[in-house]
């Protein structure tokens, strides 16, 4: 007998794509709804912590930043730092045995401007000190790293640069997450991630929102934040091709620094098209948006693990709490 779904007919038939999505914390998730964010940690005594907040989207305000190739650079910013937020609140409750004291700069901006604007700093350095380690990692070095192998080649076309360039970015990208998901605390989260899925999973199967639902679920989901970034770094190679072989590019292209300059220019650009080509596979499912989307299905395989139903039952609450009054106002 097939179950029957919150729909009233079998889960299959009143499936759907929801644009809710969410971000693994410390011992807790975040889920951002069409109109609502929730963030639910499991405090050291068992115990459920919740912050909600209605969301205040800037292109209410400002509708030309909801367009399209501007809304991705403009959402993946806003999720940036709603996300750094969120991880420094789930951190509050699991605090570091030995505390560090105030530096004398965060005492007199504490002291002169208050506690909020002590925050606003530190999450502007977390969110710049972010986006730094990220060029570091995944521009500069494999720039450098491009020129200092091909420094024994100097007469290797720029094809080659540029394939070799794109080698190295992906082998940085699948070290990085490898090693993450071998850290105790890090893989934790990871199934706070797998947890997410599984939960939006049954949700989008109009399944009824119960750990015994969610935990039959799939890990993978399509729509992941992984497959995101893969992504990026996919379009960033190509962009880079096309760019760098160009008429009066592709020689000052051979310098490393020009070429470094170059990467952060197209940047914003590879972010806007990620992002819509994100929002065109999240919309569709058929073989093409199934094969674009594989290998940051792959890729998940390092980025989340099974959840437990404690998590589970974090993930459930946290959803609940940002789906919307009217229904199917977050479809795609």
């Amino acid at each position: 007998m097939k179950e029957k779904s919150t729909c009233g007919a079998p889960a299959q038939d009143c499936a759907f794509r929801t644009t809710i999505g969410g971000q693994a914390l410390i011992e807790g998730i975040l889920m951002r709804g069409p109109k609502k964010q929730a963030i639910v940690v499991r405090n050291q005594e068992g115990e459920l912590e919740i912050q909600e907040e209605d969301l205040k989207l800037v292109k209410d305000r400002h509708p030309v930043l909801g367009w399209p190739f501007i809304r991705g650079i403009i959402n993946f910013l806003d999720s940036l730092i709603k996300g750094v937020k969120a991880l420094m609140w789930s951190a509050e409750f699991y605090p570091e045995e030995e505390e560090t004291e105030p530096s004398r700069f965060e005492k007199w901006l504490e002291q002169h401007f208050g506690t909020e604007a002590l925050m606003k700093w530190v999450i502007g350095v977390a969110v710049a000190a972010g986006i730094a380690f990220a060029v570091a990692l995944f521009i500069i070095l494999p720039t450098l790293g491009t020129s200092a192998l091909l420094y024994f080649f100097p007469s290797a076309p720029m094809w080659v640069r540029n394939l070799l360039e794109g080698i190295i970015k992906l082998v940085i990208f699948f070290i990085y997450l490898i090693l993450c998901s071998r850290l105790k605390d890090i893989h934790r989260t990871f199934q706070y991630h797998g947890a997410e899925h599984k939960t939006i999973f049954c949700y989008e199967r109009g399944l009824p929102l119960t750990v015994e639902n969610a935990r039959t679920m799939p890990r993978h989901h399509p729509r992941c934040g992984t497959s995101f970034l893969f992504v990026v770094i996919v379009i960033a190679v190509l962009a880079s091709c096309v760019v760098f072989a160009l008429p009066g590019v592709r020689d000052v292209a051979t310098n490393p620094i020009v070429r470094i300059l170059l990467h952060l220019v197209l940047l914003p650009i590879v972010v806007a098209v990620t992002y819509e080509l994100n929002r065109f596979i999240g919309r569709h499912d058929n073989p093409l948006t199934r094969f674009l989307s594989a290998p940051g299905m792959w890729m998940q395989n390092f980025t989340t693990f099974e959840p437990d139903d404690s998590m589970l039952e974090v993930a459930i609450r946290a959803l609940n709490l940002v789906l919307p009054e009217e229904k199917g106002a977050d479809a795609w």
